[in-house]
């Protein structure tokens, strides 16, 4: 449905719009649909395929924000240093190590993995917490929720039947 234009009969414009004609209704002030009009549509300005490095040259030098881009000012995202921040509250920390922990880096690196993998296998079986808050149930929970589920869905069903049986008559045996 578009909203009437008493200077057009759109439903006679319809059946004669020509190639690159369209009606078309914008919106006022308020988001309101305006009246529909019969207008031409501009072909489109493109081209299919890759420009040549010249054309290319020739659009950057004449684009409104030729210049303001070219310089990397900061190469470090807002994640990054957020990031940075959390691990180290104190930035002159960073990136040292006391004299006697330097000695022992492999024995560190060991231990880190093996904590990482029993980490990762903790999750796996326990569940873990999402980034936003969600709980994701791990293998130990989905399994007993499995369960559960068995015995409490056929402990129901021999209650059913027994109360059924008891009201119907049920088989006599």
């Amino acid at each position: 449905t578009m909203r009437a234009n008493p200077n057009l009969d759109i439903e006679k414009a319809i059946t004669e719009l020509g190639v690159g004609e369209a009606l078309v209704s914008f919106l006022d002030e308020k988001g309101r649909p305006g009246i529909t009009e019969q207008a031409f549509v501009v072909m489109p300005g493109s081209q299919l395929g890759p420009i040549t490095p010249d054309q290319r040259k020739a659009l950057l030098e004449n684009s409104l924000v030729a210049g303001v881009y070219e310089k990397s000012i900061d190469r470090e995202s807002a994640y990054e240093v957020l990031k940075g921040a959390h691990a180290s509250p104190n930035p002159d920390a960073q990136g040292k190590l006391p004299a006697d922990k330097g000695a022992n880096t492999s024995t560190n690196s060991a231990e880190n993995g093996s904590n990482a993998l029993l980490g990762g296998l903790g999750e796996v079986l326990f569940g873990r917490t999402g980034p936003r808050g969600a709980k994701h149930d791990g293998l130990a929970q989905a399994m007993v929720k499995s369960a559960v589920r068995t015995i409490g869905s056929s402990v129901g069903r021999e209650i059913v039947r027994g109360v059924l049986g008891g009201i119907l008559g049920g088989r006599k045996r």
